[in-house]
């Protein structure tokens, strides 16, 4: 397989990248953070120093970074991948962006002989530990069968959905359902936390109903119910993937009262200094607003 380049190493693009490698993918990586680049220099890596000297090093170029700003810097800023890369080669963005974003890479790409794919990421950091994460894919055909090798090294379950920025669109679609989960998960528990109910008990009562959801089911108690809110992927980012769809819904004209009264809550979470923890976390936040104790399984 060509050399591959991977840029952004962290909290889900350092697992990536790993398994990428113990698969026996070549790579050439490159992070703001000295201490990631050198966890995949230990698993045979090589080091850039730069976007750009990834770029001039792989044949496809893989970016997994925070936010749009970035991506744009680091894709098609003057010392970035687009103006270092081959006619030929590929970018893959795993980021969740807008599809503004999404869009104008693509056509810049496009314009240099350079393919695009946008293959944003579903699950958890622990999915991404384990190999176990899913992917939703916008791509030509032939471009996806290009990218197809290295997705299955990084993850179970891969979508193609359609072309070049429907992953982006679709990724949005699912980060408003998990994330707005949450907060109503912390409303639910907050509540029953106020009204002296047994956690445990009411959790057995909601996994058997159709209340239940994977957020409560699966990431909670492994979370922020076990007092663990260090982040798998923070309430700052979710506040950010919350913006990030109220202004595709304003765009398309398309009312979401819930998704704003969401993304307030989150905005309160993040001014009483939780921006930086879990977003399982929301539950802490509400119950530190309404002067609860924070709910916790008994060990």
């Amino acid at each position: 397989m060509e050399m591959v380049g991977f840029i952004g190493l962290g909290r889900m693009g350092r697992p990536m990248a790993s398994n990428l490698c113990r698969k026996g993918v070549r790579l050439v990586v490159n992070d703001v953070n000295p201490a990631a680049v050198q966890e995949l220099e230990s698993l045979q890596a090589r080091a850039a120093a730069s976007a750009a000297e990834v770029a001039g090093q792989a044949g496809i170029i893989v970016t997994m970074l925070p936010n749009s700003a970035v991506v744009r810097e680091v894709v098609a800023g003057p010392g970035g991948v687009l103006a270092h890369a081959a006619p030929g080669s590929l970018v893959m963005d795993m980021s969740t962006v807008s599809p503004e974003t999404t869009d104008e890479l693509a056509a810049l790409a496009k314009s240099r002989g350079i393919g695009f794919v946008d293959a944003p990421v579903g699950r958890l950091a622990s999915h991404a530990d384990r190999g176990e994460s899913l992917f939703m894919v916008g791509a030509s055909d032939a471009d996806f069968a290009r990218v197809k090798p290295l997705l299955e090294g990084m993850g179970s379950t891969i979508y193609h959905c359609g072309p070049v920025g429907t992953g982006t669109r679709t990724k949005l679609v699912n980060n408003y359902l998990a994330v707005t989960s949450c907060q109503l998960n912390a409303e639910a528990l907050g509540l029953s936390q106020r009204l002296g109910l047994d956690l445990e008990r009411t959790l057995e009562v909601l996994y058997g109903t159709t209340a239940v959801n994977g957020q409560l089911k699966i990431a909670w108690p492994s979370k922020v119910l076990a007092g663990d809110i260090e982040p798998g992927f923070t309430i700052d980012l979710a506040h950010k993937d919350l913006t990030l769809v109220s202004e595709a819904a304003h765009a398309a004209r398309v009312p979401m009262p819930i998704l704003a009264a969401a993304r307030e809550a989150f905005s309160t979470a993040r001014a009483r200094g939780f921006g930086s923890k879990d977003f399982s976390a929301m539950v802490d936040a509400l119950c530190d607003l309404a002067g609860i104790e924070k709910p916790r399984l008994r060990r």
